[in-house]
């Protein structure tokens, strides 16, 4: 459903709306200022691996609170990138991805809180 999303808000033009927000944050110059931009194919593989790796982890994961810390700790990550790459003098897209790993970290843990997960039942201990 994530990737729905994120494509649902590509043809709608909010991804590059986000993008030049981010762009506008992490420098002075806006979306203006860089010259070289990441290929399309590596936004939508980057979004592609956040949406299922991030909903992967999340259900392998045991306990509610260590699911958000990980989903909290990617959605960072994710963001994170955005100065990275504008050091790199590239348009700082990653509103796609992070969209992704927000709305499939969300969807995961909601799904993980009202269902019996395998990796939260507890072992029986041998006699």
């Amino acid at each position: 459903m994530s990737l729905v999303l994120v494509v649902g808000l590509e043809f709608s033009g909010a991804l590059e709306r986000m993008n030049d927000l981010a762009a506008m944050l992490v420098s002075r110059g806006g979306a203006g200022m860089f010259p070289l931009h990441l290929p399309d194919w590596a936004i939508w593989l980057a979004t592609v691996l956040a949406a299922f790796g991030m909903a992967a982890v999340v259900l392998q994961t045991a306990g509610t609170v260590r699911r958000l810390l990980l989903w909290f700790t990617a959605v960072v990550l994710v963001a994170a990138w955005a100065p990275v790459l504008a050091l790199a003098a590239r348009h700082p897209a990653v509103a796609g991805p992070w969209v992704a790993t927000v709305w499939s970290g969300a969807c995961a843990i909601f799904y993980a809180s009202r269902h019996r997960m395998p990796c939260d039942e507890i072992p029986p201990e041998d006699p």
